[in-house]
Protein backbone atom coordinates (compact mmCIF):
# COMPACT_ATOMS: atom_id res chain seq x y z
CA UNK A 1 0.00 0.00 0.00
CA UNK A 2 1.42 3.60 -0.90
CA UNK A 3 2.26 5.38 2.12
CA UNK A 4 0.69 8.46 3.47
CA UNK A 5 1.45 11.98 1.98
CA UNK A 6 2.58 13.25 5.16
CA UNK A 7 4.85 10.18 5.60
CA UNK A 8 6.64 10.89 2.52
CA UNK A 9 6.84 14.69 3.42
CA UNK A 10 8.33 13.70 6.51
CA UNK A 11 10.97 10.78 4.58
CA UNK A 12 12.18 13.72 2.19
CA UNK A 13 12.63 15.90 4.77
CA UNK A 14 15.17 13.28 6.11
CA UNK A 15 16.63 13.05 3.24
CA UNK A 16 16.89 16.74 2.56
CA UNK A 17 18.92 16.91 5.56
CA UNK A 18 17.44 20.20 7.25
CA UNK A 19 13.92 21.90 7.66
CA UNK A 20 14.79 25.73 8.15
CA UNK A 21 14.25 26.88 4.21
CA UNK A 22 18.20 26.06 3.40
CA UNK A 23 21.11 23.61 3.12
CA UNK A 24 22.15 22.16 6.59
CA UNK A 25 25.45 22.20 7.39
CA UNK A 26 26.25 18.82 6.11
CA UNK A 27 24.59 19.45 2.87
CA UNK A 28 26.17 20.66 -0.62
CA UNK A 29 25.01 24.13 -1.47
CA UNK A 30 22.89 23.06 -4.42
CA UNK A 31 20.02 21.15 -3.54
CA UNK A 32 19.93 17.38 -5.41
CA UNK A 33 17.27 17.44 -8.47
CA UNK A 34 14.84 14.55 -7.27
CA UNK A 35 14.48 11.60 -9.76
CA UNK A 36 12.15 8.71 -9.39
CA UNK A 37 13.24 5.42 -10.77
CA UNK A 38 10.14 3.39 -12.46
CA UNK A 39 11.18 -0.48 -13.27
CA UNK A 40 10.30 -4.13 -12.64
CA UNK A 41 12.11 -7.37 -14.00
CA UNK A 42 15.35 -7.89 -13.41
CA UNK A 43 16.99 -5.95 -16.04
CA UNK A 44 15.57 -2.75 -14.81
CA UNK A 45 17.60 -3.62 -11.82
CA UNK A 46 20.66 -3.02 -13.26
CA UNK A 47 19.54 0.36 -14.60
CA UNK A 48 18.26 1.44 -10.66
CA UNK A 49 21.78 0.30 -9.25
CA UNK A 50 23.16 2.74 -11.86
CA UNK A 51 21.24 5.32 -10.76
CA UNK A 52 21.96 4.50 -7.11
CA UNK A 53 25.47 4.29 -7.70
CA UNK A 54 25.59 7.55 -9.45
CA UNK A 55 23.43 9.66 -7.03
CA UNK A 56 25.98 8.53 -3.65
CA UNK A 57 29.10 10.79 -5.97
CA UNK A 58 29.94 13.34 -4.04
CA UNK A 59 29.07 15.44 -7.25
CA UNK A 60 25.90 14.02 -8.38
CA UNK A 61 23.33 16.69 -9.12
CA UNK A 62 20.63 14.01 -8.37
CA UNK A 63 19.10 11.83 -5.90
CA UNK A 64 16.82 8.91 -6.37
CA UNK A 65 13.76 10.17 -3.94
CA UNK A 66 11.66 6.86 -5.07
CA UNK A 67 10.96 3.97 -6.93
CA UNK A 68 7.90 3.05 -8.58
CA UNK A 69 7.47 -1.01 -9.27
CA UNK A 70 5.23 -3.65 -9.93
CA UNK A 71 2.86 -4.86 -6.66
CA UNK A 72 4.21 -8.19 -5.00
CA UNK A 73 2.80 -11.21 -7.04
CA UNK A 74 2.65 -14.86 -6.64
CA UNK A 75 5.29 -17.03 -7.34
CA UNK A 76 6.50 -20.51 -6.29
CA UNK A 77 2.86 -22.06 -7.43
CA UNK A 78 1.43 -19.37 -6.11
CA UNK A 79 2.65 -19.74 -2.10
CA UNK A 80 4.10 -16.94 -1.70
CA UNK A 81 3.78 -13.26 -1.94
CA UNK A 82 7.22 -12.01 -3.42
CA UNK A 83 8.03 -8.42 -4.15
CA UNK A 84 9.34 -7.56 -7.98
CA UNK A 85 12.76 -8.15 -8.85
CA UNK A 86 13.61 -4.39 -8.91
CA UNK A 87 11.41 -3.96 -5.07
CA UNK A 88 13.91 -6.59 -4.02
CA UNK A 89 17.11 -5.09 -5.41
CA UNK A 90 16.67 -1.55 -3.47
CA UNK A 91 15.33 -3.52 -0.20
CA UNK A 92 19.07 -5.40 -0.25
CA UNK A 93 20.87 -2.05 -1.53
CA UNK A 94 19.12 -0.40 1.74
CA UNK A 95 16.60 2.27 0.04
CA UNK A 96 13.82 2.85 2.61
CA UNK A 97 10.98 0.74 1.91
CA UNK A 98 7.96 3.29 2.25
CA UNK A 99 9.84 5.55 -0.63
CA UNK A 100 9.41 1.31 -3.11
CA UNK A 101 5.94 2.51 -4.18
CA UNK A 102 3.50 -0.47 -5.84
CA UNK A 103 0.22 1.27 -7.07
CA UNK A 104 -2.12 -1.06 -9.19
CA UNK A 105 -2.57 2.22 -11.18
CA UNK A 106 -0.35 4.83 -11.87
CA UNK A 107 -3.62 6.85 -12.81
CA UNK A 108 -5.20 5.91 -9.40
CA UNK A 109 -6.05 9.51 -7.42
CA UNK A 110 -4.23 8.48 -4.20
CA UNK A 111 -1.54 7.66 -5.76
CA UNK A 112 -0.91 10.77 -8.24
CA UNK A 113 -0.85 12.73 -4.67
CA UNK A 114 1.52 10.95 -3.39
CA UNK A 115 3.73 10.93 -6.34
CA UNK A 116 2.99 15.51 -6.21
CA UNK A 117 4.07 14.66 -2.54
CA UNK A 118 7.51 13.46 -3.65
CA UNK A 119 8.47 16.71 -5.43
CA UNK A 120 9.47 14.37 -8.66
CA UNK A 121 11.83 16.77 -11.02
CA UNK A 122 12.46 13.62 -13.37
CA UNK A 123 11.49 10.09 -13.28
CA UNK A 124 13.03 7.37 -15.95
CA UNK A 125 10.90 4.19 -16.89
CA UNK A 126 12.99 1.28 -17.37
CA UNK A 127 10.40 -1.91 -18.22
CA UNK A 128 7.69 -0.63 -15.71
CA UNK A 129 5.46 -2.44 -17.56
CA UNK A 130 2.15 0.00 -17.34
CA UNK A 131 1.09 2.79 -19.95
CA UNK A 132 1.55 5.21 -18.07
CA UNK A 133 -1.36 8.27 -18.26
CA UNK A 134 -0.94 12.21 -19.30
CA UNK A 135 -1.73 13.08 -15.39
CA UNK A 136 1.10 11.47 -14.54
CA UNK A 137 3.70 12.19 -17.72
CA UNK A 138 2.46 16.13 -16.56
CA UNK A 139 3.83 16.50 -13.07
CA UNK A 140 7.90 15.97 -13.38
CA UNK A 141 8.89 19.29 -14.82
CA UNK A 142 11.73 17.69 -16.75
CA UNK A 143 9.84 14.92 -17.75
CA UNK A 144 10.03 11.53 -18.37
CA UNK A 145 12.77 9.20 -19.84
CA UNK A 146 12.70 5.61 -21.04
CA UNK A 147 15.08 2.93 -21.94
CA UNK A 148 13.85 0.95 -24.34
CA UNK A 149 15.87 -1.72 -25.93
CA UNK A 150 15.25 -1.06 -29.39
CA UNK A 151 16.30 1.05 -32.59
CA UNK A 152 13.28 3.39 -32.11
CA UNK A 153 10.90 3.46 -34.27
CA UNK A 154 11.75 -0.32 -34.77
CA UNK A 155 10.03 -2.43 -32.30
CA UNK A 156 7.83 -0.06 -30.50
CA UNK A 157 5.76 -2.05 -28.28
CA UNK A 158 6.06 -5.14 -25.10
CA UNK A 159 8.59 -7.64 -26.87
CA UNK A 160 11.06 -5.34 -28.84
CA UNK A 161 14.09 -8.48 -27.98
CA UNK A 162 12.29 -11.18 -28.60
CA UNK A 163 10.40 -9.94 -32.20
CA UNK A 164 13.85 -8.38 -33.44
CA UNK A 165 15.49 -12.10 -32.52
CA UNK A 166 12.38 -13.66 -34.20
CA UNK A 167 13.37 -11.58 -37.21
CA UNK A 168 16.38 -12.87 -37.17
CA UNK A 169 17.71 -9.21 -36.80
CA UNK A 170 21.95 -8.56 -37.55
CA UNK A 171 21.81 -5.51 -35.81
CA UNK A 172 19.59 -3.79 -32.86
CA UNK A 173 20.18 -1.30 -30.55
CA UNK A 174 18.79 0.88 -27.60
CA UNK A 175 17.25 3.89 -27.46
CA UNK A 176 16.97 6.81 -24.54
CA UNK A 177 13.61 8.72 -25.33
CA UNK A 178 11.27 10.85 -23.87
CA UNK A 179 7.71 9.28 -23.00
CA UNK A 180 5.03 10.79 -24.54
CA UNK A 181 1.29 9.30 -24.29
CA UNK A 182 1.94 7.43 -27.93
CA UNK A 183 3.56 3.98 -27.12
CA UNK A 184 6.87 4.57 -27.41
CA UNK A 185 6.88 7.55 -29.90
CA UNK A 186 8.83 10.29 -27.97
CA UNK A 187 11.72 11.99 -29.31
CA UNK A 188 14.96 10.23 -28.80
CA UNK A 189 17.45 11.80 -27.03
CA UNK A 190 20.63 9.22 -27.77
CA UNK A 191 21.01 5.82 -29.09
CA UNK A 192 23.72 3.56 -29.56
CA UNK A 193 23.95 0.25 -32.12
CA UNK A 194 24.53 -3.12 -31.09
CA UNK A 195 25.24 -6.38 -33.71
CA UNK A 196 23.60 -9.68 -32.62
CA UNK A 197 25.11 -12.68 -32.78
CA UNK A 198 23.14 -15.87 -33.83
CA UNK A 199 23.39 -17.73 -30.75
CA UNK A 200 22.34 -15.22 -28.15
CA UNK A 201 19.11 -15.36 -26.52
CA UNK A 202 16.98 -13.12 -25.46
CA UNK A 203 17.50 -13.14 -22.08
CA UNK A 204 21.03 -12.37 -22.52
CA UNK A 205 20.40 -10.02 -25.21
CA UNK A 206 17.71 -7.83 -22.92
CA UNK A 207 21.06 -7.74 -20.39
CA UNK A 208 23.62 -6.60 -22.77
CA UNK A 209 21.31 -3.74 -23.81
CA UNK A 210 19.36 -2.24 -20.42
CA UNK A 211 23.06 -2.27 -19.26
CA UNK A 212 24.47 -0.05 -22.59
CA UNK A 213 21.11 2.09 -21.71
CA UNK A 214 22.12 2.87 -18.25
CA UNK A 215 25.64 4.15 -19.26
CA UNK A 216 23.78 6.34 -21.44
CA UNK A 217 21.27 7.33 -19.39
CA UNK A 218 24.24 8.29 -16.66
CA UNK A 219 26.19 10.04 -19.42
CA UNK A 220 22.83 12.42 -20.58
CA UNK A 221 21.50 13.29 -17.05
CA UNK A 222 23.31 16.43 -17.45
CA UNK A 223 21.82 17.27 -20.47
CA UNK A 224 18.04 16.66 -19.12
CA UNK A 225 18.59 18.29 -15.83
CA UNK A 226 20.13 21.39 -18.15
CA UNK A 227 17.29 21.38 -20.75
CA UNK A 228 19.63 20.43 -23.65
CA UNK A 229 18.27 17.54 -23.92
CA UNK A 230 14.91 18.66 -25.34
CA UNK A 231 16.44 20.74 -27.76
CA UNK A 232 18.71 18.24 -29.39
CA UNK A 233 16.15 15.42 -29.22
CA UNK A 234 14.80 13.67 -32.81
CA UNK A 235 11.21 13.18 -33.72
CA UNK A 236 10.63 9.96 -34.86
CA UNK A 237 10.22 8.82 -38.13
CA UNK A 238 6.25 7.49 -37.91
CA UNK A 239 6.04 5.98 -41.16
CA UNK A 240 9.30 3.46 -40.02
CA UNK A 241 7.46 2.57 -36.75
CA UNK A 242 6.80 -1.15 -36.45
CA UNK A 243 4.99 -3.02 -33.23
CA UNK A 244 6.53 -5.75 -31.08
CA UNK A 245 3.60 -7.35 -29.79
CA UNK A 246 3.44 -9.11 -26.53
CA UNK A 247 4.52 -12.59 -26.10
CA UNK A 248 1.73 -15.44 -25.70
CA UNK A 249 2.27 -18.88 -24.69
CA UNK A 250 0.11 -20.23 -27.64
CA UNK A 251 3.00 -19.05 -29.58
CA UNK A 252 5.39 -21.27 -27.99
CA UNK A 253 4.68 -24.29 -30.19
CA UNK A 254 7.38 -24.97 -33.37
CA UNK A 255 6.21 -27.08 -36.05
CA UNK A 256 8.61 -28.39 -38.42
CA UNK A 257 7.40 -27.56 -41.70
CA UNK A 258 9.06 -24.46 -41.31
CA UNK A 259 12.26 -23.91 -42.19
CA UNK A 260 15.40 -24.54 -39.58
CA UNK A 261 16.64 -20.74 -39.82
CA UNK A 262 13.24 -19.46 -38.34
CA UNK A 263 12.74 -22.54 -36.03
CA UNK A 264 16.02 -21.22 -34.59
CA UNK A 265 15.11 -17.93 -34.31
CA UNK A 266 12.03 -18.44 -32.64
CA UNK A 267 14.03 -20.38 -29.67
CA UNK A 268 16.37 -17.78 -28.99
CA UNK A 269 13.30 -15.10 -28.84
CA UNK A 270 11.33 -16.99 -26.76
CA UNK A 271 14.30 -18.15 -24.03
CA UNK A 272 13.19 -17.66 -20.17
CA UNK A 273 9.35 -16.95 -21.40
CA UNK A 274 7.25 -18.89 -22.46
CA UNK A 275 10.16 -21.02 -24.11
CA UNK A 276 9.35 -23.03 -27.14
CA UNK A 277 7.74 -26.51 -27.01
CA UNK A 278 7.62 -29.30 -29.61
CA UNK A 279 5.51 -32.67 -29.89
CA UNK A 280 8.03 -35.84 -30.89
CA UNK A 281 7.21 -39.23 -31.35
CA UNK A 282 9.37 -42.38 -29.95
CA UNK A 283 8.93 -45.45 -31.44
CA UNK A 284 9.65 -48.69 -29.27
CA UNK A 285 11.33 -51.77 -30.45
CA UNK A 286 7.42 -53.19 -31.54
CA UNK A 287 6.73 -50.29 -34.02
CA UNK A 288 4.35 -48.58 -31.51
CA UNK A 289 4.49 -44.91 -31.24
CA UNK A 290 4.35 -42.73 -27.86
CA UNK A 291 3.98 -38.86 -28.23
CA UNK A 292 6.50 -36.96 -26.27
CA UNK A 293 6.27 -33.05 -25.55
CA UNK A 294 9.84 -31.78 -24.76
CA UNK A 295 11.02 -27.88 -24.24
CA UNK A 296 13.56 -26.90 -26.55
CA UNK A 297 16.53 -25.02 -24.52
CA UNK A 298 19.27 -24.53 -27.27
CA UNK A 299 19.66 -24.87 -31.22
CA UNK A 300 21.50 -24.57 -34.07
CA UNK A 301 20.92 -24.24 -37.84
CA UNK A 302 22.72 -27.60 -39.39
CA UNK A 303 25.52 -26.01 -41.73
CA UNK A 304 25.39 -29.07 -43.99
CA UNK A 305 21.86 -31.64 -43.72
CA UNK A 306 21.95 -34.83 -45.72
CA UNK A 307 18.38 -36.64 -45.28
CA UNK A 308 18.92 -39.71 -43.94
CA UNK A 309 16.62 -42.74 -43.11
CA UNK A 310 12.71 -41.73 -43.52
CA UNK A 311 11.96 -38.22 -44.45
CA UNK A 312 10.48 -38.08 -40.64
CA UNK A 313 13.28 -39.22 -38.87
CA UNK A 314 15.02 -37.91 -35.97
CA UNK A 315 18.79 -38.56 -36.20
CA UNK A 316 21.54 -37.60 -34.02
CA UNK A 317 24.75 -36.66 -34.74
CA UNK A 318 27.60 -36.13 -32.03
CA UNK A 319 26.30 -33.70 -29.60
CA UNK A 320 22.66 -32.76 -31.66
CA UNK A 321 19.49 -34.19 -32.37
CA UNK A 322 19.00 -33.71 -35.45
CA UNK A 323 15.29 -32.55 -36.70
CA UNK A 324 14.36 -32.77 -40.25
CA UNK A 325 12.85 -29.33 -41.66
CA UNK A 326 11.17 -27.29 -44.52
CA UNK A 327 13.11 -26.36 -47.76
CA UNK A 328 15.48 -29.58 -46.75
CA UNK A 329 16.78 -27.45 -44.23
CA UNK A 330 17.10 -29.33 -40.14
CA UNK A 331 17.32 -27.67 -36.79
CA UNK A 332 20.28 -29.08 -34.47
CA UNK A 333 18.51 -29.30 -31.25
CA UNK A 334 21.44 -29.37 -28.37
CA UNK A 335 19.62 -29.00 -24.77
CA UNK A 336 16.04 -29.85 -24.34
CA UNK A 337 13.42 -30.57 -21.19
CA UNK A 338 11.31 -33.32 -20.59
CA UNK A 339 8.68 -32.58 -18.49
CA UNK A 340 8.84 -32.65 -14.77
CA UNK A 341 12.89 -33.11 -15.70
CA UNK A 342 15.82 -31.09 -15.39
CA UNK A 343 17.49 -29.39 -18.69
CA UNK A 344 19.02 -32.17 -20.14
CA UNK A 345 21.30 -32.55 -23.04
CA UNK A 346 20.63 -34.46 -26.20
CA UNK A 347 23.31 -36.95 -25.86
CA UNK A 348 21.50 -37.80 -22.88
CA UNK A 349 18.40 -37.85 -24.41
CA UNK A 350 19.74 -40.28 -26.90
CA UNK A 351 21.66 -43.13 -23.93
CA UNK A 352 18.63 -42.78 -22.32
CA UNK A 353 16.32 -43.91 -25.18
CA UNK A 354 17.71 -47.24 -25.30
CA UNK A 355 17.91 -47.75 -29.27
CA UNK A 356 14.35 -47.06 -29.80
CA UNK A 357 13.66 -44.30 -32.47
CA UNK A 358 11.98 -40.40 -32.77
CA UNK A 359 9.91 -39.05 -35.56
CA UNK A 360 9.10 -35.51 -35.93
CA UNK A 361 5.61 -34.22 -36.15
CA UNK A 362 4.37 -31.91 -37.63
Amino acid sequence: MAPSVPALRRLLFCFAGGGNGGPSALEPATKKKNLVFMGSPQVSASVLGALLDASTATNSSFQVAAIVTQPPSTRDRGRKLMPSAVAQYALDWGFPRDLILTPDRTGDENFLANFRALNPELCVTAAYGNILPNKFLEIPPYGTVNIHPSLLPLYRGAAPVQRALQDGVKETGVSLAFTVRALDAGPIIACERVEVDDCIKAPDLLTLLFDLGSKILIHELPSIFDGSAKLKAKAQDDSKATLALKLTSDESWLSFDEEAKILHNKVRAFAGWPGTRARIQVIDGNGNPNTLEIKIITTRVSGAYERQGEADEITFVGSAMVIPCAGQSALEVLELQLSGKKVMTARDLRNGLQGQKLRRLI
